[in-house]
């Protein structure tokens, strides 16, 4: 890792920021203060669609149009030696990163969760960043659509052993399959599937060119009206065509379908154009800089939230008159929230105080200009 300041033209400012709202969302839904949570803050328990379930898409999908924004630069400077492997070696860190974190508290090599959010996060950024520089724009539309298309037959259309084909269930889907017998007891808490499985890492990719192909859109010569009126045009168009397949392949965020491919890429495209038209076209910029101070940081961002909340989760203290002892979380969440606030309301509170300990932790180093990049 190093620190660097980056010169001010090189950032879209509203990519920043919407960055940062994803990174905010994150810590928030991630950090309930008990047991309990808004249902908007917690995952759907299946098929369906929350505010929570927009988080990972955004990631990926901002993934895309960063490769095109850094990349398009290096290549218009002629720097292209080492290229691929500088992409890899980076892709590999982002993946070590991620099996750090599940090593805590899981650190047996036989059960260590192999694949997770950012281990997918480092293979769609590799396999999209290559894409982009390997392939035209007609190859990467027709390599998305196929990845949709065949994911959605292949889910639809193989049986699984045991099952049949079709069922979209969390023991009986091909995806689901498809985990327990390559990764095991590798699976996301040793379960039936994971939500960030091998063969729906496929339609995640499919997100990252989604944020690509808007990339090129934003780096185009296109008058900046036109081009908020292009992401709202085209999010539009995604959102109804993903809520319509939903109608026979329902959106779902563990199975990564291609309805729900659909569907958050065209919301992540009206909020990313609601944040340029506010930022680059309107120049209304003070808003942001709370997200910005995230998304300029946002590895960092990402990781020293869960390492906390690792913590605050694993120690345990005894409660009098309690027969187990309860987690530091919900002690500190009872303390100070508990009190005044009901269970629902104490939890919520809990995760926006922790999001903003963070923003103000972040505040410092972004005062200081201090940018962590790998």
């Amino acid at each position: 890792m190093e620190n660097v300041k980056p010169a001010a033209a090189a950032r879209l400012l509203s990519l920043d920021v919407f960055r940062g709202i994803t990174v905010a969302l994150m810590i928030i839904v991630n950090t309930p203060g008990n047991r309990e949570a808004y249902a908007q803050l917690d995952h759907a328990e299946w098929n369906g669609l929350t505010m929570t379930d927009l988080v990972f898409p955004f990631f990926l999908f901002i993934v895309g149009v960063s490769i095109v924004f850094s990349l398009s630069r290096r290549l218009e400077k002629g720097e292209t030696a080492g290229l691929v492997s500088q992409l890899l070696k980076r892709a590999l860190i982002i993946y070590a990163f991620g099996m750090v974190l599940n090593a805590i508290p899981n650190y047996h090599p036989s059960t260590i969760r192999i694949l997770g959010v950012l281990q997918r996060i480092a293979i769609c950024y590799f396999f999209g960043s290559l894409l982009f520089l390997k392939t035209n724009l007609k190859t990467q539309i027709g390599v998305a659509a196929a990845a949709l298309a065949g994911y959605w037959l292949a889910m639809t259309y193989i049986p699984v052993p045991g099952f049949g084909a079709g069922i979209l269930t969390k023991e009986g889907s091909l995806a689901s399959w498809l985990d327990r017998a390559v990764l095991g007891a590798h699976t996301y808490r040793s379960g039936v599937y994971d939500p960030e499985g091998i063969l729906s890492t496929v339609p995640a990719l499919v997100t990252t060119l989604l944020g690509i192909f808007t990339g090129l859109w934003l780096r185009s010569a296109a008058p900046q009206l036109n081009k908020v009126k292009g992401m709202l045009a085209a999010g539009a168009v995604s959102a109804a065509l993903g809520w319509l397949w939903g109608l026979s392949f329902p959106i779902n965020k563990a199975l990564w379908t291609s309805s729900y491919v659909l569907v958050t890429g065209g919301l992540a495209l009206w909020l990313l154009a609601l944040c340029y038209w506010l930022i680059e076209v309107k120049g209304i910029k003070a808003w942001g800089r709370p997200f910005e101070i995230f998304g300029v940081n946002a590895i960092a961002a990402y990781m020293l939230p869960i390492f906390l909340l690792k913590f605050l989760v694993l120690y345990t203290l005894p409660v009098a008159g309690a027969a187990e002892p309860e987690q530091l979380r919900v002690l500190i969440c009872n303390a100070a929230f508990g009190t005044w606030l009901s269970p629902l309301n104490a939890s919520a509170a809990f995760a926006v105080s922790y999001a903003l300990l963070w923003l103000g932790a972040f505040w410092l180093l972004y005062r200081k200009k201090i940018f962590i990049k790998i």
